[in-house]
């Protein structure tokens, strides 16, 4: 064979080399995945209906004492003596400060005198007017002395007791904010009075939650300082307004605090239980989230899927419970949901996400 044979030879087994390797990388169309013809999707499909329903309600609260108060002066006057210690227990009506009233204990003194004056007198004139030996007026204008003695002294007497600084109700008092010898004015502060034997628990909840709210519900609380300690409390109140913004209404717990463990102020997890229901349950991978949308996947009667908006009611593990978008007897896709699009067919299988079988 000469040279110029063989090269062409070559050339021709080198062209047909070429010519399958190219029909072999061309890409193949009306696969079972592509887009020319693809097969229907193997999902599970579950028909929505209605079942039992149990959740809570949870919510952050804000501790309030049952009472709560800030101790101020009546009048100007210097701290003669303070009578308590930052975060003592006090009784209602026990004394805290005592301002100087040295002025006011003068002018009692001599209020008491005229009055006991006044009242000697209106015995004397009385008996001499019942034996007609003064005239009647005399009697009374010793009278209207005699009272306005007895008014004069009860003045006294109340500008006095305002020189002592009482508790008005039993609770736990604050830091103190007055020494002996300070000057103090009108509504200087002395101290915080708190009744924390019980607290309220102020917390918010949703206009669309509150069919289910009442006075006299269980709640517990649990404060992260405390670990899993929880505290039991009852719905006490529900407020008559909704915040125009949030529209939420306050809802009040009362919690017995025998210890005084929880202090205003604390920020507590409420949990509300709420009675069995019936409801539109669905198994929680059924609901998908993107950004702002939830939505499932309903198959129609052509074994299309298409995208359902829905609004979630509450959530258990494994369970969600849908208020709006679904009704009893859809069916929806609740495995495989990750694999279907808006349009796409499946064919319904046990179970989606099983391997599938050696063959």
């Amino acid at each position: 064979m000469t040279l110029r044979v063989r090269r062409s030879v070559s050339l021709c087994l080198l062209a047909l080399l070429l010519s399958s390797c190219g029909k072999d990388d061309a890409p193949k169309q009306g696969g079972p995945g592509g887009r020319g013809g693809g097969g229907p999707v193997p999902v599970v499909v579950e028909t929505v209906r209605e079942q039992p329903w149990t959740d809570a309600l949870r919510a952050l609260g804000t501790v309030h004492a049952r009472e709560a108060v800030t101790v101020t002066a009546k009048v100007s006057e210097t701290v003669q003596q303070v009578h308590f210690e930052s975060g003592q227990q006090v009784a209602r009506g026990a004394p805290l400060v005592t301002l100087s009233g040295q002025q006011q204990q003068a002018a009692l003194a001599s209020a008491e005198a005229a009055l006991k004056e006044a009242e000697q007198l209106y015995q004397r004139q009385d008996q001499l007017a019942k034996q007609q030996l003064i005239a009647r007026a005399s009697l009374d204008a010793q009278r209207a002395t005699r009272d306005a003695a007895r008014a004069q002294v009860a003045q006294i007497r109340a500008n006095l007791s305002d020189r002592v600084i009482r508790a008005p109700f039993a609770g736990v008092l604050g830091i103190r904010q007055v020494s002996p010898g300070a000057l103090v004015t009108p509504g200087t502060a002395v101290a915080t009075l708190d009744d924390i034997a019980r607290v309220y628990v102020d917390f918010p909840v949703p206009e669309t939650e509150l069919g289910d709210v009442g006075p006299g519900q269980a709640l517990t609380g649990h404060v992260s300082t405390y670990g899993e300690r929880s505290f039991d409390g009852t719905v006490s109140a529900v407020s008559a307004r909704l915040d125009a913004v949030s529209r939420a209404a306050t809802v009040r717990g009362d919690f017995p605090n025998p210890d005084g463990a929880l202090k205003p102020g604390m920020l507590v997890e409420v949990t509300l239980a709420r009675g069995t229901r019936q409801a539109l349950v669905v198994p929680e991978i059924a609901v998908q989230q993107i950004g702002s949308e939830t939505f499932v996947w309903r198959v129609k009667g052509d074994a299309t899927v298409e995208k359902v908006p829905v609004v979630v009611g509450g959530r258990v593990p494994g369970k969600v419970m849908l208020k709006d978008g679904v009704a009893a007897g859809d069916r929806i896709v609740t495995e495989g949901v990750g694999k279907v699009q808006a349009g796409a067919k499946v064919a319904e299988g046990a179970n989606a996400s099983a391997p599938a079988a050696a063959k």
